[in-house]
């Protein structure tokens, strides 16, 4: 008895050391793509970063600013870090790489849960661990939630799952699970897509014979997702409307409904699952050497066929787990082509499909290992290779880097940022107009010395939102300065535009190139851009 107990005591030992080696890789790979500086410092992760800057400052935001949705969470989480490390991109990058370790760590919960199997846990975390550019780069550079979705998803589907079975009394599980939905509900309303089909996956389990428990989650969950409720105090409408994809409507392309829907379902399929699988980069139509995508499609597309697959020797709880799983790409599906979340090519609401598929895929390999033996790993390690080649290609391309931005116009080369900055900072420049994807992770750069407000478009066509000026006392900053600058990048048609205004407004005005930023500066007097009449679409 003695030595069977040594020996599951060493086999417990030996996964638990594969388990922590996986995590120490993932890590690895995480600081390679920040020493590389693969992931370009975006817009949007600046406006996270002055927020958790402006927390320290005493400032206590709902929301990422300009927004009634999405909430700021993750400038918390990050202002906590600025104070512990310093106001540093790189400590924003510390922040969201912690938030991927404890997701893969969640997701191996999951996985042991729903498959019953460690082996096939432990391969589910190997392959969230290296994976496709998407996730590598939505798990890097924060946009305002991502991370913290991910792992509250997890999360919601481990706990819900386990409040289903023997857990059913658990109060405090209960009241965990409410608050973990409530604070992912603000945090980003894309946890939808766990809570939706966990929450109904429990009132079918249950049929309220644990009303108790269901009482305290729903109270939990008003607690957790109070910031949400007070910060939309007034405007409950316009919270709810940004919730369904207003702010993003401008995606919406065509005339009706019905051909809304259809052209979200080609989009769901033609540019989600090739993203998905890794086959195309988020912010491009191309992608890493299809002939070495081979293994990787292959893979995926059995898995996902496995998934429907009904194993006559799985438990009911191993089914039902499956089924759970399918309940969040059924939301995801329903949210992307029934809301204008859908018109996104980049891929980055598919993000949480990737848990679901790694599980199926795990099971497969495992199946593999079965019936061919060591051969299964072959087919592990191409894919793995496939995802590595694919994340050392784009984060050796830069610009434009692992990025964010899908339009090419708006992927800015930003090594040439902190010369922008000394220049500005040399003549004088610290104040004027520019495009979203320059005002912020300027102001954040020169540590709020230089004030851009984006009030310029970025676009090809000149089309211009007033949302991109998010901040509203930057805007005071600049209207109270006598000089200003202005700053494009990318847009030879609007600096010729803006020679031509400052010419016809008899205002001279010097120019200067510094890498994709054009600098208008030293104007003989302040010009706002309301003066210069842009025939802003």
């Amino acid at each position: 008895m003695t030595d069977v107990r040594c020996e599951h005591g060493i086999y417990r030992a030996r996964k638990m050391a594969l388990l922590v080696l996986v995590l120490l890789g993932a890590a690895a790979f995480k600081v390679g793509l920040l020493t590389l500086d693969a992931v370009p410092f975006n817009a949007d992760e600046a406006v996270v970063a002055l927020m958790a800057r402006h927390i320290l400052q005493g400032k206590r935001p709902w929301f990422f600013y300009g927004q009634a949705y999405m909430g700021s969470l993750d400038a918390y989480l990050i202002a906590g870090a600025f104070r512990l490390f310093g106001q540093h991109v790189r400590v924003i990058r510390w922040v969201q790489a912690a938030l991927f370790l404890l997701t893969l760590a969640t997701g191996y919960r999951v996985a042991r849960r729903f498959t019953g199997g460690r082996r096939s846990a432990l391969l589910t975390l190997v392959l969230m661990a290296f994976p496709p550019v998407l996730m590598t780069l939505y798990t890097s550079a924060t946009l305002g939630g991502y991370g913290e979705m991910l792992l509250i998803g997890n999360l919601l589907l481990w706990w819900g799952h386990r409040l289903g079975y023997k857990d059913a009394h658990n109060w405090t599980l209960w009241i965990a699970w409410g608050l973990a939905a409530g604070v992912g509900f603000w945090a980003f309303g894309l946890v939808l897509v766990y809570l939706a089909p966990a929450a109904l996956w429990l009132i079918w389990r249950l049929r309220a014979r644990v009303w108790q428990g269901a009482a305290l989650a729903i109270l939990a969950f008003f607690v957790g997702s109070a910031p949400w409720c007070l910060g939309n105090v007034g405007q409950l409408t316009v919270g709810l409307a940004e919730l369904l994809g207003t702010a993003v409507s401008s995606t919406v392309t065509a005339a009706t409904l019905l051909g809304n829907v259809g052209m979200r379902v080609f989009s769901f399929l033609v540019f989600g699952f090739p993203v998905l699988f890794g086959l195309r980069f988020p912010w491009s139509v191309h992608g890493p050497p299809l002939c070495l995508g081979v293994p990787a499609l292959t893979l995926y597309l059995g898995a996902l066929g496995w998934g429907l697959h009904r194993r006559a020797t799985a438990t009911a709880q191993m089914r039902e787990g499956r089924w759970l799983l399918w309940g969040v790409w059924g939301a995801l599906f329903l949210g992307f082509v029934l809301t204008p979340f859908g018109g996104d090519p980049s891929g980055r609401y598919f993000t949480p499909l990737y848990l679901p598929l790694c599980i199926f895929s795990a099971e497969v390999l495992d199946l593999l290992r079965q019936r061919f033996g060591r051969w299964a790993w072959l087919m592990l390690g191409a894919v793995l290779l496939f995802n590595g080649v694919g994340t050392v290609q784009a984060a050796l391309t830069n610009p434009p880097g692992i990025t964010t931005q899908f339009d090419a116009i708006t992927q800015v080369d930003r090594r040439y940022d902190e010369a922008l900055v000394e220049f500005l900072q040399v003549h004088g420049c610290t104040r004027g107009y520019t495009n979203y994807w320059v005002a912020y992770p300027i102001a954040f750069l020169s540590n709020e010395e230089i004030i851009l407000i984006p009030r310029l478009p970025y676009k090809a066509d000149l089309r211009y939102t007033s949302r991109d000026d998010r901040y509203p006392p930057y805007r005071e900053w600049v209207a109270q300065s006598s000089d200003v600058v202005y700053v494009t990048t990318n847009h030879p048609r609007l600096d010729g535009l803006l020679r031509r205004r400052f010419a016809a407004l008899d205002v001279s005005v010097r120019e200067k190139q510094i890498g994709d930023y054009h600098v208008f500066y030293d104007l003989s007097r302040h010009v706002t851009p309301d003066e210069l009449d842009l025939p802003f679409e």
